[in-house]
């Protein structure tokens, strides 16, 4: 692996913000960032085609951990873009990174996360190595051109 490969920002998405996303001070409330980065997150699965070896073989990513922080509270109505990267690549585990930005705000970043994810056999409960052809994959991802 080449520096470079990995950490480009590959996958962005737009994301309006709802009314039911606001909690009681009129900002929306914490855990809406961690759906929107699941959102990022799945579209970045898809690009890569990660969930590909569920159905035959019961491998998939499970989170280890996630933290969010949050720079600046977001309101409605606003879009948020979300920009996910995979930053690090392990034998079985791979963090993502994520930059989420408010339109109503200027373009400013609002909040950032991290996503500790592991292969995981689900037949036996116990994590996996990244197969070669998925990391290929990834690295295709992060070279393409946002989407």
């Amino acid at each position: 692996m080449q520096s470079g490969e990995l950490g480009n920002w590959p996958v962005s998405t737009k994301i309006t913000v709802q009314w039911g996303d606001l909690d009681a001070l009129n900002h929306v409330n914490h855990t809406v960032f961690l759906t929107w980065m699941e959102t990022a997150r799945m579209i970045y699965f898809e690009k890569c085609r990660m969930l590909e070896l569920w159905r035959p073989e019961r491998i998939g990513p499970i989170l280890a951990g996630i933290k969010a922080d949050y720079k600046s509270p977001v309101k409605f109505p606003d879009t948020v873009t979300v920009e996910t990267t995979i930053s690090r690549l392990g034998n079985s585990s791979f963090d993502m990174e994520y930059r989420i930005m408010s339109e109503e705000q200027g373009g400013m970043l609002v909040a950032t996360g991290t996503v500790f994810g592991v292969m995981c056999d689900y037949k036996t409960g116990k994590s996996t190595i990244i197969p070669d052809e998925l990391r290929s994959r990834i690295f295709g991802v992060e070279r393409s051109v946002k989407s």
